[in-house]
């Protein structure tokens, strides 16, 4: 098994060492599995349970004071889910599972998306408020009126931020790629960036699994995951088609982001243009 998991894209990290052993923990967990899509999973769930990383426990809040999650899924036969808009759920990675498995979808938001995810098993109800967020939130002062230009006046003046974490595994001729946020602070309240969005955020196929992370409506308008694995599936290596994808994005954006890849021989690359993205691979 070849498995490569980021952090996400964003500024330096207060603790470096800390957030570096627990992507390397992830990704161990991960690469005892059977397969590659278990492998990101496995690795995603224990990113998503860590304060440390804008994913799960750890997410960014939204305008309204509430913290909501989205995830992505993809497998090179193009078995996708994603789901997203989801309060109090902390492992949305294993939603997006549910979703590509359970139903005839790609994508549920929502409370349906939760509805699905009582339905099986995958927790709801989590406190997703880690203590750093909870006093950076306190320490806020909303706009207490029902006026739409002035809330958005303020959110415009907070929004930011672009961490995520993400993961993506071969296995002989098996790929998948997983993506999971908690989206970008005091994102307007019901916001949903890249991640869930197939080609933008996550992206699999027969040539390649490709996870991004960064500055997510400007992922999304570029298609930053598809342009690399179509790099990949023109025959660039993956650290060459990441390195060519960040500089076409950067382009045509002028944003910050970062991506990972890997391809079916198990070769990988990353690439990134904001202060840090930190990995862990399990090679």
């Amino acid at each position: 098994m070849q498995l490569l998991a980021h952090g996400g894209a964003g500024g330096d990290p207060d603790d470096p060492e800390t957030r570096q052993q627990q992507l390397d923990r992830a990704v161990q967990a991960g690469a005892d599995a059977d397969d590659p899509e278990a492998a990101v999973l496995a690795t995603v769930h224990e990113l998503e349970a860590s304060p440390r990383f804008n994913a799960g426990s750890g997410s960014a809040v939204q305008s309204d004071g509430v913290i909501r999650t989205d995830a992505g899924l993809m497998r090179e036969d193009g078995t996708t889910g994603a789901a997203c808009s989801m309060p109090g759920v902390e492992h949305a990675g294993d939603v997006a599972r549910v979703v590509a498995h359970e139903t005839p979808h790609v994508l549920l938001a929502g409370e349906n998306a939760i509805a699905l995810a009582e339905a099986f098993d995958v927790a709801t109800d989590g406190d997703l408020w880690s203590e750093q967020q909870r006093q950076r939130w306190a320490e806020l002062d909303p706009p207490d009126t029902d006026d739409r230009g002035e809330h958005l006046r303020w959110v415009r003046e907070q929004f930011g931020g672009t961490d995520t974490v993400g993961a993506v595994a071969v296995e002989g001729n098996r790929l998948a790629a997983l993506t999971s946020t908690g989206g970008r602070w005091c994102a307007l309240a019901g916001r949903v960036g890249d991640v869930p969005q197939v080609g933008a955020g996550f992206y699999a196929s027969e040539h390649a699994a490709v996870s991004a992370t960064g500055a997510g409506e400007a992922i999304a308008r570029f298609g930053l995951s598809r342009w690399v694995d179509d790099t990949i599936a023109d025959g660039a290596d993956p650290a060459t088609a990441c390195e060519r994808g960040m500089t076409a994005f950067e382009e045509a954006t002028g944003d910050t982001a970062g991506v990972i890849a890997v391809d079916r021989e198990g070769r990988t690359g990353g690439a990134f243009n904001s202060d840090s993205m930190q990995t862990g691979s399990s090679r």
